[in-house]
């Protein structure tokens, strides 16, 4: 058993190696770079972190993450999919694309900044450091605005100016991490790194953009370019803050209900079952160009390309995911130390949340590309409510093992499970269950006319 195992494992390496020397998957390569080593680098330093400052602190400060980053999902106005798509479809209006998504998320992201701190003050009106990290964290995101610029570098499928750029700023950001856990500064002192490593971030953006030959000053914001992006992404909006929803919901509530040190612990498990979750994101982010055209090539390229996808995303959580099931308690004793031992566990059980969460995100392509931003948002607000309920019934009996089991739940029911009660959509849940069951890599960068029966 354990030699087929191992020789289908291999097999699907090959396929998958394969896969990354197309265009697409070129492109995808340096997102992944860039992930590998600003996650892997994050990783070293939170699990630093976490052990100088131990379960409490890490606790308040992974409450005041989670608080400020549910609120600066408003920022992103649901525009960075959308924006893609327009860039793919009009290169011509890029520039009015490019400066209208700009203003759009400057603004809000301004706005969310003291819609967060009211949150943190009236969750913990007797913690101001709470309230002034969550505040500091959330203008971090407002800078995550510049990220349009990276739309428009997804849309010409050519992720390299993007990455080495921001793996410059994430370097700067480390060094000056470590430079405060030397100096055993405050744990407010962290929350300013964070901002300080969005700030460099959206200025490398800029520079990569303009060594591509791009010229932000030529940007212009268009009311009437606003309405029509506002009208395609107001759906994605409310999925995009649905799916924060799903996904941090579980800290805040879980710090509220059992305690800084519970949330520490629980947050340790987090941060290495979705250290990985920037694979199968790159793979999508990579494929969507060729998937939106695909779709205008017919009906039966359309499906082939989207099955490949699914199959290649499941494989991938399943590389992931069955390795650190193995090695969880272990991982997590030798990383963060005996203080974190009883996050073991919870890491075994949600790192299959993973494959959920990758196949969700691989559907948002199928969704994008047909436009479908309403079913988008139901199948994920139903996930967040869901969360939100089995979080009430399950933390107050089993902690943050209640919280691991309500997400992982609430992950399959976004992702796949309501894919049966909705009827458009339940071709596309036969499809992820064939990924589920038969998870194979494939080739992403077929053009249209390169497809069978093309």
């Amino acid at each position: 058993m354990i030699p087929r195992l191992v020789a289908g494992l291999q097999a699907g390496f090959r396929q998958l190696t394969a896969a990354m020397r197309s265009q697409p998957g070129r492109s995808a390569s340096w997102l992944m770079a860039d992930k590998i080593v600003r996650l892997g680098g994050g990783a070293v330093l939170t699990i630093w972190i976490s052990r100088y400052l131990g379960p409490s602190a890490f606790g308040v400060f992974s409450f005041s993450m989670a608080l400020a980053l549910l609120f600066g999902g408003f920022g992103s106005m649901g525009l960075d999919t959308i924006a893609v798509r327009e860039l793919v479809k009009s290169p011509a209006n890029a520039a009015e694309i490019l400066g209208t998504s700009l203003a759009l998320r400057l603004l809000v992201g301004t706005v969310m900044i003291g819609v967060a701190f009211a949150a943190a003050y009236v969750l913990r009106p007797d913690d101001p450091l709470a309230q002034r990290m969550t505040a500091i964290i959330a203008a971090a995101t407002a800078l995550a605005a510049f990220d349009v610029i990276d739309d428009w570098f997804q849309s010409q499928v050519l992720s390299r100016p993007a990455a080495i750029g921001r793996t410059v700023a994430f370097a700067i950001a480390a060094a000056l991490r470590v430079v405060l856990i030397l100096r055993r500064a405050p744990l407010e002192a962290f929350a300013w790194a964070w901002l300080a490593e969005s700030a460099l971030a959206a200025v490398a953006l800029s520079l990569s953009y303009r060594f591509s030959r791009g010229r932000l000053s030529l940007w212009r914001a268009r009311a009437r370019r606003a309405v029509s992006l506002l009208r395609d992404s107001a759906p994605l909006l409310l999925s995009s803050v649905a799916i924060l929803v799903y996904m941090r919901i579980d800290q805040i509530m879980l710090g509220k209900m059992a305690g800084d040190a519970e949330l520490g612990i629980y947050s340790a498990a987090v941060r290495l079952a979705e250290l990985w979750y920037f694979v199968p994101a790159a793979i999508v982010a990579s494929s969507l160009p060729g998937i939106i055209q695909a779709r205008a090539a017919g009906e039966a390229q359309f499906l082939q390309r989207l099955q490949r996808l699914y199959s290649t995303v499941a494989f991938v959580a399943y590389a992931f995911a069955i390795p650190l099931t193995l090695v969880a308690t272990p991982l997590v004793r030798l990383l963060f130390g005996r203080e974190y031992e009883r996050a073991g566990p919870m890491l075994a059980v949600l790192v299959w949340g993973g494959l959920f969460v990758s196949l969700g995100v691989a559907r948002s392509a199928f969704l994008t590309a047909m436009n479908w931003t309403r079913t988008h948002l139901l199948t994920v607000a139903t996930g967040g409510a869901l969360n939100v309920i089995l979080n009430l019934l399950l933390i107050p009996r089993w902690g943050g093992m209640g919280a691991v089991i309500a997400s992982c739940i609430a992950y399959w029911w976004a992702a796949h499970g309501s894919c049966f009660v909705y009827p458009p959509l339940r071709q596309t849940g036969r499809m992820l269950t064939s990924a589920i069951l038969l998870p194979r890599p494939g080739r992403l960068d077929q053009s249209p006319r390169q497809l069978p029966g093309r």
